[in-house]
Order: structure tokens, then sequence, then C-alpha cells
């Protein structure tokens, strides 16, 4: 079963188990899907609906960092349950350890050496590790591994 299967049957499932706020937050993911097969019309696979999710989950910790910031906790809040419901279409993410070791590996074959190949050791890790890994770890283990 795809992810976008796995997805819908998570709304039918909600819909019958009148889950309001569950329900919101999938058939949002559903629509920037669907905006994103329109929009470039293509058929969304799962390596790109990661990339949606990771999009949504970003959107939703700088909403509550902001929320959080001006004292509206009732926001805060909502946004929260809305990122545990996306985080469960992530897969299984990599440790801070294992980002490491895979930054100093692509390091090494690429020969990078200090901060001006960061542009091209984050494009190399971009592409391996592009949803299995939070992306401002994969950034600062990589300005780590440059540093002189």
């Amino acid at each position: 079963m795809s992810l976008k299967e796995r997805i819908t049957e998570d709304m039918k499932a909600a819909m019958r188990a009148k889950e309001g706020d569950r329900l919101t937050t999938i058939r949002m993911l559903l629509a920037a899907v669907k905006q994103k097969e329109v929009d470039e019309r293509i058929e969304v696979d799962d390596v790109a609906l990661v990339a949606i999710v990771d999009k949504l989950i970003k959107q939703r910790k700088d909403s509550i960092s902001q929320f959080t910031t001006a004292g509206r906790m009732d926001l805060a809040g909502k946004e929260t349950a809305e990122l545990k419901v996306l985080e469960a279409y992530l897969p299984q993410r990599l440790s801070a350890e294992e980002i490491t070791a895979a930054v100093t590996t692509i390091v090494a074959n690429l020969g990078a050496k200090g901060p001006a190949d960061m542009g091209k050791v984050m494009g190399a890790v971009k592409a391996e590790l592009a949803g299995k890994a939070d992306m401002g770890l994969v950034s600062a283990a990589v300005k780590a591994a440059l540093a002189p």
C-alpha cells in the first residue's frame, strides 16, 4: 500500500470515528498533495509525498513557535495536534549520529574542504537523505564537517 493510499484510508477511518481535528488535518494534507499534482501535472509518489509532509511539518513548527511567543497557547495546541498527525506519515528518521556519519562519508567522497564547498555537499546530502532526516540537523552536521 502506497503512502497516499494509507492517508486516504486514514481519512476514511477518521470520518467513521468522527475524529474532527484529525480528519481536518488529513484533508489538508490531501489538498496539498492534490495541489502539487495539479500544478505540476504529475502523480505524486511516496518520495514527493514525504517532501510535502516535511514542508507542512516545518510550517506547523514555525507556527507553534510564533503562537507560543505571542502567548496564544490555544492556537499553539491546535498546531501541535496537527503536527502529531502529520508526523505519523514520515518514515523513521535517522539519529544525529547516523546523520553525522553519512555527512562525513559524503564530504570524504566529494573531497570537500572548507565552507566554500557547502553548496556542493548539501546538494549531495539532500539527494541521499531526503525524507530520512531533519534537514536542520543535516545542515548543522555539514557545517561542522566543513569547519576549518
